[in-house]
């Protein structure tokens, strides 16, 4: 652990409550706060009390979308070292325990455990103009789902000629699709509105196959893609990465992606993926090669999509729109996949 640090809190995040477990000179004490406005304040005065500061604590907590992001952001906004890690990475590591209980206290404690042991990496809080976009791209989404659903129903009521339950499943649809295209409106105006947001959407959609959608997407659960260090980390965070399963002499299992990231940008890329490979001159040369070799198709499109991550962080890091001769010589490299 850094010398610097002495304490290690993990934190188990529910919707309603958070379970603390503050690590220091290997004994553990334990409490549990709120999961809001009240119980965040209380959580930095508790670890205060107790010796910790901002510069002898690394805290640590899993990934768990909305519940995770609002106390990660307060810590972080008050200088506090905070890492939010892939749930994955935690399941990982009980195992290598052999930690047979699963209670949230449990669950604290392994976190705190954990980051003493693998101390990982700082995060960042997205900054305002991202975080507002997720929250109206998020909707966007929740609304996208009601209307699949209500036109699911209407398609029931039609098959059983339920006139009367079909007006009032289609006067809801219209409702959905009017506020569908009013946010989607506010999205594209939030994204001209900041500078930022606007250059790197631009640069985006400059790219065969990434329309506005996806390119709202991307920011928003991506935030700025120039803070990942290469393409094959942002790829790994995304989740598509290849997943090899070579073992001796006997498994020769086929390479799949790895599944193990941001499961909302994965789902966004997919579609991308389909189109990128008949329009995109650089992908549907790439899928034509891999599907001559015999790749099966869902293979070829999360290669596809694996290939779309690259050339996003590439149009974005260079600052220059794709053109067809991008990263041409790269086509000849084995993918992994």
């Amino acid at each position: 652990m850094n010398n610097s640090v002495q304490f290690v809190l993990g934190i188990d995040v529910s919707k309603r409550k958070l379970d603390l477990a503050l690590l220091h000179a290997g004994k553990v004490r334990s409490k549990v706060v709120s999961n809001d406005s009240t119980g965040h304040p209380e959580l930095e005065g508790w670890v205060r009390e107790r010796g910790a500061h901002e510069g002898n604590c690394h805290i640590c907590l899993e990934a768990t979308g909305p519940y995770s992001e609002s106390v990660a952001v307060f810590l972080a906004d008050r200088g506090w070292r905070v890492s939010v890690v892939n749930p994955a990475q935690i399941k990982g590591f009980a195992q290598s325990e052999l930690v047979r209980n699963k209670t949230d206290k449990a669950d604290a404690a392994l976190l705190a455990r954990f980051c003493a042991a693998i101390r990982p990496a700082p995060w960042s809080a997205p900054p305002p103009a991202y975080r507002q976009l997720r929250l109206k791209v998020e909707r966007v989404e929740a609304l996208k789902q009601m209307h699949q659903q209500e036109a699911n129903r209407l398609e029931a009521h039609r098959a059983n000629a339920d006139s009367e339950m079909m007006t009032e499943v289609r006067e809801h649809l219209e409702w959905l699709e009017q506020k569908i295209a009013h946010l989607s409106d506010d999205i594209d105006d939030h994204i001209d509105r900041h500078p930022e947001l606007k250059k790197d959407a631009e640069l985006m959609k400059s790219i065969p196959g990434v329309g506005p959608s996806t390119v709202a997407k991307v920011l928003a659960y991506l935030g700025d893609v120039r803070r990942f260090r290469s393409a094959k980390a942002l790829a790994a965070f995304v989740g598509v990465s290849p997943r090899l399963r070579l073992s001796g002499s006997s498994v020769r299992g086929r390479s799949v992606i790895s599944r193990t990231g941001h499961t909302s940008i994965r789902k966004a890329l997919y579609m991308p993926g389909m189109v990128a490979l008949r329009h995109n001159p650089i992908l549907k040369v790439f899928g034509e090669r891999l599907r001559a070799n015999g790749l099966a198709p869902k293979a070829v499109i999360g290669a596809a999509m694996r290939k779309l991550v690259h050339l996003i962080y590439g149009v974005v890091r260079s600052g220059e729109p794709f053109r067809p001769d991008f990263c041409l010589p790269a086509l000849d490299s084995k993918d992994g996949i």
